[in-house]
């Protein structure tokens, strides 16, 4: 899902929902890990479930209670970095 504009809504800290998903990396009660053409998006909260998830359409929703949201941008692994 390259270039495909993503969104992201979260009603009353208790619905999360996202669009052009690619995978769900990682999940718990208390952290979702997503990634999408851009990088990764980290949710954590508390009672967090996995309502939905379409990997064709990239379409994601979760319940419980939302903390935060953190967006983490594709680029060189650290050692990368170091030697290049």
């Amino acid at each position: 899902m390259e270039g495909v504009i993503h969104t992201i809504t979260i009603e009353d800290c208790k619905k999360f929902s996202a669009t052009a998903i690619d995978s769900v990396d990682a999940f718990s009660a208390a952290q979702i890990v997503l990634s999408y053409s851009g990088g990764r998006i980290t949710v954590t909260g508390s009672g967090l479930k996995i309502v939905a998830f379409s990997k064709g359409s990239g379409a994601f929703a979760a319940t419980g209670t939302v903390a935060s949201v953190k967006y983490s941008a594709k680029g060189l692994k650290f050692a990368q970095k170091l030697f290049k």
